[in-house]
């Protein structure tokens, strides 16, 4: 079938803005975090399982290969393929909770933490717990039979499931956890029934291969199959239900299960243990097993080495020997009486064993927080101090704890001889589960053979010497498939096979995963890693970005963006673009990749290696402005007196005409301008706010000579379009006027800097990649900014978060720079009686307001003012994007999609950023304003 048939065909049966055929769309949809890279003949979004099952349906009958995607954080190569790529939509992001807390139903779709976050209210949690819970999503999740770092095997989603609903190679779907609906499956599908009964006697008759299955399952083991299930159930349906957990996509596609959830203990105690070497670590192994123990994560020199030196480090990292490796013990409680018990006897399990330093507990947040940063930045500084042009590959094994010390001696000792000396060690200790990294040159032909003969090592060690799980929790994927025979033997093999047959007569899902007859598999396909960009160079596309995007569900991630763009400059080092640059390439795909894309930097904070990708985009930005646009630039950055009164005037147009003829046929004329104008006239809606007040002075003094000084900065978007929007009713005074009453309310005089009206952070700017004229308004702040605070003595508030994060990245470190929101916490609090209003309201937390952690403060002082407040969950950038808001309203649309359902009975809406408030206001129906205006409605002077 040509792709042009197979277009035709599926085209009939899902709508065609659910279909990606362009080169682009398949090539970055197509990648998962991976050493591997295959492009999909076309990448296919379903949002409910009527679509998954039209299409699989027909996919099965036309003998058409299919994989499923969900987030794409897969390490080993489970979610490519080069035929139909199936990617999991918004329909399956739903749950519903039960019992308390102690049963909860989630979508595939939903994300791991996401799902935790509504089990939090009731004190419990999912058992898995993997490293990408942020990211990965609850098919990933069940699909990898993910555990992590708390949990092991005891409550891993093969323990924990109760029910799920399973969609078939043939289009026929199962409710394991629905009594009718199981009869009616046994009863329709009598063939695949009573081949999974014959390969369950085959197991537990033969006693060779239950005793293999069982000693092999009593670690970690997600090589293969989950062939336990063969031996641990009767019921063919509970069979068929365990397989499912951990196959990867090959057998079927879970659209939601149903778990028992784990009891989520609030007190919290961690110890980091230092120890001479890896042998003296594992030692700890079985003693803490008589423990309660939340987590033992192992960590070896060359682990600790890669964080010593980041801020906030234990000082004593420095100082430990060559050899050394350290155990960071958790465990939690209930009650004080309990937990300090429980560190107790931890510390007498652990006493007959050498330690460079004296166990001690901590149960103080920083220092606890501090021995997890030291743990989650493994990964993170390992694969961004990788050389130029490698792979990041972690490597996921299991050995007995009796072995353990004298295995992970040995892997040690491969990865050097191998050449991988750097090499970063860690893992989970109480499952003997290690991973480690290793960066080969999988760009050259000395690099892969180098990588392959050192897999080939790692798995005779693995299996053959120590017995051990070559995969724990990173799933098989291609990169184990050739390896599987091997861990298992030729019988048990030949079950997996059987089992995939069962399930899969035609071959159709995932192939090429799991089982493989090709045994070079690991080493083909592998991605092209060129060097693009030294922003995004150590990138290793694991996607843990995506979640934090504003554009995600409407054209690119940041992962997506920057596959696409070392494709681009691939595409210009290897002369395929007839000598065109990557700038003149980006040209053709500027909407996905360009113009939608918000630059609001929150990807760097949930990126492993801290990249951010919207650097990348003001880059591009600033490559494809003409001399036209530079010139207009200039005149603005050099006019910005003018500009701002002439919006003064021009915002206020609008709602007088609006009064007149009504907000509602206002807004259809607008938008009819917007379509016709095609991008050249913003969009207007009766939230855009009206223009401010001139600010005639610039100084504001308090009522006595002795009361403090601060400098006020308003910024040039409050300045301008700072005014009352729609919905204001009782706040009809601009944000500038609001914030000076306020502090002057707080008996505090305010200085406004000279020369006002020509200020401005150079933010704007910027983000368009304006870098001359940014750096200009930059300049002139920073000389203003220190004069009206004699040179950084006086604290300085900003009225605009976005502003103040950029003046905090750009301007005199001698200048004490705060947001209003911050300003209001630090130094309010104190100055004013506050009055708690009988109002639910809701607060949005700006991505510059997350980057500067702000989220607290901004919660503590609307909990002073407010009987309820309602923080969205799910909600992070709003997409706004400076102006883009008015010439892209459907990335705020896309991003705040989930807002009206997440902010409850909330009736107004607070935040701390002029335009956000009016996205915000726009997809939430409700009027969002600055949160001064709700301090200072709810505050009185002290008497």
């Amino acid at each position: 079938m040509t792709d042009k048939q197979l277009y035709s065909n599926i085209a009939k049966l899902l709508p065609k803005s659910q279909i990606f055929t362009d080169e682009t769309s398949r090539l970055v949809k197509g990648t998962d975090a991976g050493l591997y890279r295959l492009i999909p003949r076309m990448a296919i979004k379903v949002d409910s399982e009527e679509e998954v099952i039209r299409l699989l349906t027909f996919c099965n009958t036309k003998k058409v290969p299919l994989t499923f995607k969900a987030a794409g954080t897969s390490l080993s190569g489970q979610t490519i393929s080069d035929s139909i790529l199936m990617e999991i939509g918004q329909g399956f992001e739903f749950s519903s909770i039960t019992d308390k807390g102690y049963t909860a139903t989630f979508g595939c779709g939903l994300t791991g933490t996401a799902a935790n976050r509504m089990l939090m209210r009731y004190k419990r949690k999912l058992g898995p717990k993997p490293a990408s819970i942020d990211s990965a999503k609850i098919g990933g999740i069940i699909g990898n039979n993910s555990s992590g770092m708390s949990y092991g095997i005891k409550y891993n989603c093969y323990h924990t499931i109760k029910s799920m609903r399973i969609i078939f190679a043939d289009g026929s779907l199962l409710d394991t956890g629905d009594k009718e609906s199981c009869r009616e499956f046994t009863t329709s599908h009598r063939e695949l029934i009573s081949e999974i009964e014959e390969i369950h006697r085959h197991a537990i008759q033969n006693e060779k291969i239950k005793d293999k299955i069982s000693q092999k399952f009593r670690l970690k083991n997600t090589c293969g199959y989950g062939v336990n299930s063969l031996i641990d159930f009767d019921d063919p349906i509970q069979i068929i239900q365990h397989l499912m957990i951990g196959s990867e996509g090959t057998l079927g596609f879970v659209s939601q299960a149903t778990f028992a959830t784990v009891h989520d203990a609030p007190l919290k105690a961690a110890a980091m243990i230092y120890f001479p070497n890896l042998r003296d670590v594992c030692e700890a192994i079985i003693p803490l097993r008589n423990c309660a123990v939340s987590a033992a994560e192992l960590m070896d020199r060359n682990a600790l080495r890669a964080v010593e030196d980041q801020e906030g480090m234990p000082p004593e990292l420095k100082s430990l020997p060559a050899y050394a490796a350290a155990l960071l013990i958790d465990t939690s409680a209930d009650d004080e009486e309990t937990l300090q018990r429980q560190m107790q006897e931890i510390e007498t399990a652990l006493s007959h064993i050498k330690t460079l330093l004296p166990i001690k507990f901590t149960t103080d947040t920083h220092r606890y927080n501090t021995y997890w940063n030291v743990r989650n930045g493994l990964f993170t500084s390992a694969a961004a101090g990788r050389p130029k042009n490698t792979a990041s590959i972690i490597e996921d094994i299991a050995f007995e704890a009796e072995v353990l010390g004298e295995a992970l001696t040995d892997v040690r000792n491969l990865l050097v001889q191998s050449g991988y000396a750097d090499a970063v060690m860690w893992g989970h200790l109480l499952d003997g589960n290690v991973h480690f990294t290793v960066f080969p040159d999988i760009n050259s032909q000395d690099g892969v053979q180098k990588y392959a003969q050192f897999m080939h090592m790692l798995t005779d060690l693995v299996v053959t010497k120590h017995h051990g799980s070559l995969k724990a929790e990173h799933g098989t994927g291609r990169n184990m498939a050739p390896f599987v025979e091997k861990e298992w033997g030729t019988e048990i093999y030949a079950l997996m096979k059987r089992i995939k047959k069962a399930f899969d007569p035609n071959l159709i899902l995932n192939p090429g995963v799991i089982i493989n007859d090709d045994k070079e598999v690991f080493i083909k396909n592998l991605k092209n890693i060129p060097a693009a960009n030294p922003l995004i160079d150590k990138c290793i596309e694991c996607g843990f970005c995506e979640i934090q995007c504003p554009s995600k569900n409407l054209t690119f991630t940041p992962r997506q963006r920057i596959v696409a763009y070392r494709y681009l400059a691939e595409s210009v080092q290897t002369r395929k673009s007839n000598n065109k640059t990557v700038r003149e390439l980006a040209k053709k795909i500027s909407y996905p990749l360009d113009e939608t894309c918000a630059t609001d930097g929150l990807c760097s904070l949930a990126c492993p290696v801290g990249i951010n990708t919207g650097t990348l985009i003001k880059e591009l930005r600033w490559q494809h402005n003409s001399r036209f646009s530079n010139a207009i630039a200039a005149w603005v950055a050099n006019h910005m007196d003018s500009v701002t009164a002439f919006l003064r005037s021009l915002m206020k147009l609008p709602h007088a005409i609006a009064k007149i003829i009504g907000y509602n046929s206002m807004e259809s004329f607008t938008r009819g301008l917007y379509k016709v104008g095609d991008g050249i006239f913003p969009l207007w809606t009766r939230y855009v706010p009206t223009g401010s007040k001139k600010i005639e002075r610039n100084i504001f003094p308090a009522t006595s000579a002795e009361s403090p000084m601060v400098v006020y900065f308003p910024s040039c978007i409050t300045r301008s379009m700072g005014g009352p929007a729609y919905g204001y009713d009782d706040h009809q005074e601009d944000v500038p006027s609001r914030m000076v009453s306020l502090l002057k309310k707080a008996n505090y005089t305010v200085i406004i800097p000279e020369g006002k009206d020509r200020l401005c952070c150079g933010m704007a700017f910027s983000s368009k990649g304006f870098k001359k004229q940014a750096q200009k308004k930059e300049n002139e702040l920073n000389e203003a900014l220190l004069k009206a605070s004699r040179n950084g003595q006086l604290p300085i508030v900003c009225d605009m978060s976005p502003c103040l994060l950029h003046m905090r990245e750009t301007l005199d470190s001698r200048l004490k720079l705060y947001d209003q929101v911050e300003f209001i916490h630090d130094f309010l609090l104190e100055r004013l009686q506050f009055n708690k209003l009988p109002l639910s309201i809701a607060v949005h937390v700006t991505c510059s307001s997350t980057k500067m952690k702000l989220e607290e403060k901004m919660l503590k002082v609307a909990l002073l003012c407010a009987e309820k407040v309602i923080v969205p969950e799910g909600i992070t950038c709003c997409g706004w994007a400076g102006d883009r808001g008015f010439f892209y309203p459907e990335l705020n649309h896309s991003a705040l999609a989930p807002l009206k359902h997440c902010i409850g009975d909330a009736k107004e809406g607070y935040s701390n950023s002029r335009t956000c408030e009016i996205g915000l206001s726009v997809n939430s129906g409700i009027s969002y304003k600055s949160l001064v205006y709700l301090v200072d409605k709810s505050t009185e002077p002290l008497s």
